[in-house]
């Protein structure tokens, strides 16, 4: 018989019910869907979560484990531990009634706590901390973490009222630069033997390594007396912070759930049905909530609704005043109008969307004369590129900061003149402890210097990094002996981003196919969405071109389409009439992650790149694994991205068909 633990609201759910509170009663529930990834562990991995934190307890000597999950034992451990004068806790274990809180360091002096939550999050210790927007609130970017301060404060001082609580955010600081070569590699992940990964840190961890903290601490008791202070006034009557929780509490050990109120920020929502789900026989919270609020039937979740609207601001309006599904939309609503670039602006991108709902049209809208033009002015050949990059909490090397980017692989496809597609090129370095940009653009400098043919990225992600790439050329302390040259070559197929001091706009700036998408091309089968993820499929399904062309094994052929990594492949294959997703077609990237984790990993937006790819990199990084799973996950890496940049080339070529 299984052990039954106490409903305590923790901070996980705390955070939860600040998203929703209609979600406290959904969560850990197994007969319903949960879109968020179940292994929490792939969670924390890219973004150096599991390194921050053993970081953290590194600048604190002398700290106390709490080791155990027992919630009953943690906090016995912790109250023991607390008996000194003066302590520090790593993970202690505080209860106040139904409330439980695991702290990531608590330092105690006589009466005095020191409450420090540690986050894979930076700010610049040099500038004032930007929690705060001009009018006093706090920034939407900020408020998850101050909240969770909030909460782990409200029940320290609960359950020790005679003592003082500081509330602190624990950050990597931009301005710090790393002390020593190979930090990074002195926390390295590895499996118990209950099967639980955790971080190991390494004996070799010196002084040295620790002589310039890379975090630092920020006092944020100003701001939780704002959030204290404030009130939420979304349902009928505003509930104070602390009112809030009560009832959240309340409902939670009752297991009662809140009353719903629908909001856009249902469209976020991972309480969903994928048919998979609901063949599974999953039911959806979301279906459940929005029932309940507007008394919809199961028949009413077939229309299409604001939600699926693509970056449109008025969502919020609409659903208040119950004007849901777009045909409960006129043109007034979106009120469409041009823009002085050619194509759609986006309002008219908007109103087609919604337009092509309502007359329940799926065919595929194209802008043939403004396409045309644009087409005329590519040169051949085509090059076709797409980045995958990490940013990795603690520095490579010596004098490098938290959190700089790392482009660690890319993939280049051709298209010449008489059509012919080729993967000409790629690029990939997952060796340990290397920073590897400067190589990187060494490769993709020769690569794409031979001609003066046309660019393509997909989305603003290449643009960013090569601007990124060029800044830590030109800043480096121990410049690269080819630095002028790599930095000219940059600044010829990007244009600078807006916080670059230095202006300019190459002359073989790259085109975003993505920037094409928005203003030439618009397919009903992609619900709105803009992402490749969305558009590849999309488009394969409504070209008999690519059709008849990729259902035929020519890809890494004798005679077809040169690969670097596939061999008589056929992307092209049907199930009950439709194209399969190409993506769907490529092995494992993990052995031992579930299919449903790595889908989740694999759906990005256009904006989001490459959880997968970043993930995969994060875990040759920092895990303890064996030649043969690095040398598969690296082979499963070159055909992901391989496959990205063919992607842009079936878009190109499903473009040139239609036109």
């Amino acid at each position: 018989m299984s052990k039954k633990y106490p409903r305590y609201l923790t901070k996980s759910r705390f955070k939860l019910a600040t998203e929703c509170p209609s979600k406290l009663y959904y969560t850990r529930k197994v007969e319903y869907a949960d879109q968020k990834l179940e292994d929490s562990f792939l969670m924390a991995l890219a973004e150096g979560g599991f390194q921050i934190g053993e970081l953290a307890k590194c600048y604190f000597p002398g700290g106390h484990e709490v080791h155990t999950l027992d919630h009953a034992e943690a906090e016995q451990k912790t109250l023991t531990l607390l008996q000194q004068e003066n302590v520090i806790i790593f993970e202690a274990a505080i209860r106040y009634n139904n409330l439980f809180i695991r702290i990531d360091v608590l330092s105690k002096r006589g009466n005095h706590f020191d409450l420090i939550e540690v986050k894979a999050k930076s700010i610049d210790s040099d500038a004032p901390a930007h929690f705060l927007s001009n009018k006093g609130t706090i920034y939407a970017k900020w408020k998850p973490y101050l909240y969770d301060v909030a909460f782990q404060k409200y029940v320290l001082s609960k359950a020790f009222p005679e003592s003082h609580v500081s509330g602190y955010l624990m950050l990597t600081d931009k301005s710090s630069s790393c002390p020593t070569d190979g930090l990074n590699q002195k926390f390295i992940i590895n499996t118990d033997e209950h099967g639980r990964k955790g971080v190991k840190v390494s004996k070799d961890l010196s002084a040295e390594d620790l002589a310039t903290e890379i975090m630092c601490r920020v006092n944020v008791d100003e701001y939780i007396d704002i959030i204290y202070a404030g009130a939420e006034s979304k349902g009928k009557q505003p509930l104070s912070f602390i009112e809030r929780i009560t009832s959240w509490t309340d409902h939670y050990v009752r297991d009662e759930k809140i009353h719903p109120i629908p909001s856009a920020a249902c469209g976020s929502c991972e309480f969903y049905t994928t048919e998979a789900d609901e063949a599974a026989g999953l039911k959806s919270g979301f279906k459940e909530c929005w029932s309940e609020a507007l008394k919809w039937s199961l028949e009413d979740f077939n229309s299409p609704t604001v939600l699926d609207i693509w970056n449109f601001s008025k969502k919020e309006r609409f659903i208040d005043q119950r004007r849901i599904k777009l045909d409960e939309l006129d043109i007034d609503d979106i009120s469409p109008k041009e823009n002085d670039k050619p194509g759609l602006s986006q309002s008219e991108r908007q109103w087609l969307q919604v337009e092509k709902a309502q007359e329940k049209d799926e065919s595929t809208w194209i802008d043939r004369d403004n396409f045309s033009s644009e087409m005329a002015s590519w040169v051949y050949p085509l090059h076709f590129i797409d980045f995958e990059t990490s940013m990795v909490a603690i520095p490579f090397n010596k004098g490098r900061r938290p959190y700089e980017g790392i482009a660690f692989q890319y993939s280049h496809h051709i298209v010449y003149e008489d059509e012919k597609v080729e993967h000409k090129g790629q690029y990939l370095n997952t060796e340990k402890g290397v920073f590897p940009n400067y190589d990187f653009i060494r490769a993709l400098k020769k690569e794409l210097e031979q001609d003066q043919g046309t660019i393509f990225r997909y989305s603003n992600h290449e643009n960013t990094y090569l601007n990124m790439i060029h800044r830590q050329l030109m800043e480096d302390v121990n410049p690269a002996a080819d630095k002028e040259l790599l930095c000219a070559f940059i600044r010829s197929i990007t244009k600078s981003v807006g916080s670059s001091t230095e202006k300019w706009e190459g002359e073989r700036n790259m085109v975003d196919q993505w920037e094409l998408v928005k203003r030439y091309y618009y397919d009903p089968a992609t619900n709105g969405s803009n992402s490749m993820k969305h558009v590849l499929p999309a488009i394969l399904n409504s070209s008999n071109y690519l059709q008849e062309k990729y259902a035929r094994p020519i890809y890494g052929a004798a005679g077809g389409i040169p690969s670097l990594n596939f061999k008589d492949w056929q992307w092209v294959k049907k199930e009950n009439g439709k194209v399969v997703d190409p993506y769907k077609l490529l092995p494992k990237m993990f052995q031992d992650v579930s299919d449903r984790d790595f889908s989740l990993l694999t759906q990005e937006d256009e904006l989001r790149e490459g959880g997968a790819a970043m993930t995969a990199y994060a875990r040759m990084q920092f895990e303890e694994m064996g030649d043969y799973e690095r040398d598969e996950i690296q082979k499963a890496l070159l055909k992901y991205c391989e496959l990205d940049t063919l992607a842009m080339v079936m878009l190109y070529e499903g473009w040139r068909e239609f036109i």
